[in-house]
């Protein structure tokens, strides 16, 4: 029951994230690409066999690829391969054009 609540939290303040981003969506920052992406968090898991749903390609056709990119080139993401997060675009059928990855200094 405790999960739950704490789930709920966390939907409302991604709710409210996700509404304070409604007039540019991508805000060019990784959090905020990060969240108008959660309904693709199935698809890009390390080795899911789930392809991208309805409201997932939606989101993705919705954001661009310069949001897609900036969660390429952002921090790493637990949870999330980025290959195949790369691959979203062409499992939703969204001409995008691919994104430059940035060179991760060490």
């Amino acid at each position: 029951m405790e999960n739950k609540g704490k789930m709920m939290v966390a939907l409302v303040v991604l709710g409210l994230l996700v509404q304070g981003t409604i007039a540019h969506p991508c805000g060019s920052t990784f959090f905020s690409a990060l969240v108008q992406l959660i309904p693709c968090r199935a698809s890009v898991a390390p080795f899911s066999p789930i392809p991208p749903n309805e409201a997932c390609c939606t989101a993705v056709k919705v954001l661009g690829q310069p949001c897609l990119c900036v969660l390429v080139n952002g921090p790493p993401i637990s949870g999330v391969d980025r290959s195949m997060a790369m691959q979203l675009p062409e499992k939703c059928n969204v001409n995008f054009e691919p994104c430059e990855l940035a060179e991760k200094k060490e």
